[in-house]
């Protein structure tokens, strides 16, 4: 068997009775805070200046440009909803796969449900699978595909859009092993265009293009089933002769499912999930040091070696640089505590009091933690203070919220309120919460996108906030530290 026809004889084999509890409630957390973060993500110029662009989301379909009272093709959709559900950096991620596993899935699967009239179950299973096929790809290729400057999101997942897609379709293990077979062409994404608009493009176009290669596949087309491991294919030119591991792909398939691993993680601050560990470690000097801006003389973060070159960025001047800026997100938490959705819009970067700490900012990979370890998520802040006093605080592994430390309902309601209420009226954050804490029980999704769709223009504003009071009557902690 080529890996494409045994990765289709897996996927097609994948139903519901292989779906465990813990399976099921993870898959649903992620895909509940994807939708939260894509409705954030549709006011941004990212989303609406595609959506603006001759021949984008023109083409006739049911498919609901999510926040918007716009429908469209599912491929259509699939293009608008995967940029936005990354637009802010706020969604889910994966250590293992060096980059975000959901967002790649969700937009296109929604979409599909949508066009085809499919159940919340169906949708599940397919977004298991699709990352099952996603992240095990990831541990074959990785860390010498991340090094060389692929983005895993994109290049791994219009693997996983595909496979989703093919599961959700029905598709037979030949029909599926040339939906996989095609997206091996269509694997794109450069680090380079990280801290730009690109980036979430990135996600968009992995969206629309596995959700294309499915339905090709469906039509009856025709691709290399051998297109991983031919000498001129996906695992050679991607990664080169040598470096890497088939044989992670399959080890142990399903023993425990990805979406149960301990390493997917949810974000808690809205930024590059890379720059998290020393976020976390400058709210615990706070708390359990005292350390305020006024008090500070110098600052140095030390991330893991992996962590550092896409977020060393000492002097960002946009919202998305910001994002990508470790030294930004760590003075941004001392200043105002743990950052939100407003300390990386309009001109907050470029704010006197931040600008004034990041001058006695500087960030270098930590001298003592292996590049190539078991803990890739780790970082240490130094604090020196104007009295003297050195101060610091390290974490050798913090990959998000997950684990043994997962959101709980009020922290997610919170997150998710914060973020779709920028993007659907206030009324339809709750019933929507509510369905999508039930995915798995709606019989026809287009009961749940009806939630998501709005009447008056998209980007006229955001729709007011929320409270956990207005939820459950009882107020929320809003910074966790670890």
């Amino acid at each position: 068997m080529s890996i494409n026809t045994e990765l289709a004889a897996r996927i097609c084999a994948f139903t519901r009775r292989d779906l465990t509890p813990r399976s099921l409630k993870q898959a649903r957390t992620c895909i509940l805070d994807t939708i939260g973060v894509t409705l954030a993500g549709v006011p941004e110029p990212c989303t609406q200046i595609l959506l603006r662009t001759p021949g984008v989301a023109t083409a006739p379909g049911v498919s609901l440009v999510f926040g918007t009272g716009r429908r469209t093709s599912a491929l259509d959709a699939s293009l608008i909803n995967g940029t936005a559900s990354h637009a802010l950096d706020y969604d889910d991620f994966s250590g293992d796969l060096g980059g975000h596993q959901s967002v790649p899935l969700v937009a296109p699967l929604f979409a599909l449900a949508e066009e085809r009239g499919l159940s919340g179950m169906r949708l599940v299973l397919g977004y298991v699978v699709g990352m099952e096929v996603m992240i095990r790809l990831a541990r074959a290729v990785n860390f010498v595909h991340y090094d060389k400057g692929w983005h895993p999101t994109s290049t791994m997942g219009v693997f996983g859009a595909a496979a989703a897609c093919a599961h959700m379709l029905g598709l037979d293990e030949r029909k599926t092993a040339i939906a996989l077979s095609l997206a091996a062409s269509m694997a794109s994404g450069l680090k380079a265009n990280f801290g730009t608009m690109t980036k979430p493009f990135h996600v968009g176009h992995c969206a629309r293009d596995g959700l294309l290669a499915a339905l090709m596949a469906e039509q009856g087309y025709e691709a290399n089933t051998d297109v991983m491991e031919h000498h001129q294919g996906f695992l050679d030119v991607y990664n080169g002769v040598g470096q890497h591991d088939a044989a992670k792909i399959f080890a142990d398939w399903g023993k425990p499912w990805e979406v149960e691993a301990p390493g997917i993680a949810l974000k808690q601050f809205p930024c590059c999930g890379s720059t998290h560990p020393a976020i976390a470690m400058m709210l615990r000097l706070v708390k359990e040091e005292g350390v305020t801006a006024e008090k500070v003389a110098r600052i140095e973060i030390l991330p893991h070696a992996r962590r550092l070159p896409h977020t060393d960025n000492p002097a960002p001047t946009t919202p998305l640089g910001a994002k990508f800026s470790v030294q930004y997100a760590v003075v941004r938490a001392l200043l105002t505590g743990t950052p939100r959705l407003a300390d990386f819009e309009g001109s907050a970067a470029l704010d006197p009091a931040a600008q004034a700490l990041l001058a006695l900012t500087s960030a270098r990979a930590h001298p003592d933690m292996p590049r190539d370890g078991a803990d890739q998520w780790g970082a240490e802040v130094i604090v020196t203070l104007k009295d003297g006093r050195v101060v610091s605080r390290r974490v050798n592994q913090m990959v998000g919220r997950g684990g043994d430390n997962p959101m709980t309902s009020s922290e997610l309601w919170q997150k998710f309120s914060d973020c779709a209420g920028r993007g659907i009226a206030h009324d339809k954050v709750a019933p929507l919460f509510d369905r999508l804490e039930s995915l798995e029980e709606v019989a026809d999704l287009r009961g749940v996108t009806s939630l998501m769709e709005k009447q008056a223009p998209a980007g006229e504003g955001a729709s007011p906030r929320f409270s956990e009071v207005e939820r459950q009557g009882t107020p929320l902690e809003t910074s966790w530290v670890p």
